[in-house]
């Protein structure tokens, strides 16, 4: 059996008095999608930033490639260097140029030259649709050419797993598809993802897995055509009756 990239065991997270996620168990699969539903605040994002390290848990375990990196004698600046992880508001650095940012971390944390750097940055921009905007600072951007921008800068570093927070969120409705256009592509490609999402059409047609959480708990997982199509729990259920009646699915 193929070992999970990602496993999170009895993960438990709280903010003051608040649980936000609760005794959560998830595995990831090599070059798999997946897609994390549910209402806002039901922990999503919270999840994600606990997989990367950037938020502490309070019990339970995580593991990457087999590596409990939750273990206090863990390296977190050399376990961030392997996950990648884009959030809805791009998060680039507004005085660099979109080639300056995508190469900071590859030089400064990574060791690679700048030519190096330069090289690699400069292959995806053109993938990505943006080697002309290289020299470029953010605010001449789109909000969907930042966001791009801003999943460049994560693949630059090679990830090992890439964690996409609501990614499209912030963006206007003609421009979403072009980010998410680009997550296909990745998962053509084989990168091993995990999403939140309010983009209900899109995760039941790109992901392996879907978990739907709902208070801190995975309340349902499974594929997409067992959790959209065949939902088992009651609050699923009326959950997606209602991006159905909003015309999001």
């Amino acid at each position: 059996m193929t070992e999970p990239v990602l496993r999170m065991d009895s993960v438990r997270k709280t903010f003051g008095e608040t649980v936000v996620l609760r005794d959560v168990d998830l595995d990831v699969a090599p070059h798999t999608v997946t897609a994390l539903i549910g209402a806002s605040g039901s922990g999503k994002s919270t999840l994600l930033r606990c997989a990367n390290l950037l938020e502490e848990i309070d019990d339970g375990a995580i593991w990457l490639d087999g590596e409990e990196i939750t273990d206090p004698r863990a390296d977190a600046d050399a376990v961030r260097r392997r996950i990648g992880i884009v959030f809805q508001a791009y998060n680039l650095f507004p005085h660099m140029t979109v080639l300056e940012n995508v190469t900071l971390a590859p030089r400064r944390v990574h060791g690679a030259s700048r030519e190096e750097a330069e090289e690699r940055a400069r292959g995806l921009l053109e993938r990505l649709g943006l080697a002309a905007k290289a020299d470029e600072y953010p605010d001449r951007l789109s909000g969907g050419q930042q966001q791009r921008a801003a999943i460049v800068r994560a693949l630059a570093v090679r990830p090992r797993l890439l964690l996409l927070d609501e990614i499209t969120a912030a963006l206007d409705p003609e421009l979403v598809g072009e980010v998410l256009d680009v997550v296909r592509d990745l998962k053509g490609e084989g990168m091993t993802m995990v999403l939140a999402t309010h983009e209900m059409s899109f995760a039941r047609e790109v992901a392996d897995q879907v978990c739907f959480l709902e208070g801190g708990v995975v309340l349902e997982r499974g594929t997409p055509e067992d959790v959209f199509g065949d939902p088992r729990q009651e609050r699923t259920r009326q959950f997606l009756r209602r991006i159905v009646e909003a015309g999001r699915l």
